[in-house]
């Protein structure tokens, strides 16, 4: 999904949290949700977008039954340092392959379409957020202009980089459920 004049662009899931809240039996990433694995949802959904690099960070949890054959694993072995961690290691990794973007998402997130992964990559600008019904939130894309800009320690990600560069930041609405599984109630409302 070279854009042209733009480069390429790896999608980013996010994996390596340690699900704090979570008080279920296991990791929350590993939790059934219609059969498989709730981390399976969102890996797979950002596989399919076709992106030309999928990248997963892990941490807490073994997920290498879920990633999808082919994805770029990148171990965060600081993971309960917080989010920025694990995205500082993705623009790491995205510098060190050549890409000039990253599309940021989470794990946790089953309702998030390969669609809105998609729209997001493709859509101009260097940073683009994804609007479901009038809410932001992720997939983000990070042009590599940015990438210096993006948080370097705590648990927070695009979020701050966004609100500070307010006026160039691109919304495309996409259809989907952008809501993440941060407890055992979360999940029950899906299953």
């Amino acid at each position: 999904m070279t854009i042209p004049g733009s480069g390429t662009i790896a999608a980013v899931v996010l994996a390596a949290g340690g699900g704090s809240r979570w008080t279920g039996s296991g990791h929350k990433l590993l939790a059934d949700l219609d059969g498989r694995p709730l981390a399976a949802h969102a890996l797979e959904a950002a596989a399919v977008a076709g992106l030309d690099e999928l990248v997963v960070v892990t941490g807490a949890a073994d997920l290498s039954a879920v990633i999808p054959r082919g994805a770029t694993v990148v171990h965060n072995g600081s993971w309960s340092q917080g989010q920025a961690g694990s995205i500082r290691l993705a623009v790491d990794y995205a510098l060190s392959a050549g890409h000039e973007a990253i599309v940021l998402g989470l794990a946790d997130t089953p309702g998030v379409p390969a669609e809105a992964w998609r729209a997001v990559a493709v859509a101009e600008g260097s940073l683009v957020v994804a609007v479901f019904d009038g809410l932001r939130r992720p997939p983000t894309k990070v042009g590599r202009r940015f990438w210096e800009e993006l948080p370097v320690s705590g648990d927070s990600g695009a979020r701050s980089l966004l609100a500070a560069r307010a006026a160039g930041v691109v919304e495309v609405a996409c259809r989907g459920n952008p809501a993440d599984i941060d407890t055992v109630e979360d999940l029950q409302l899906w299953n």
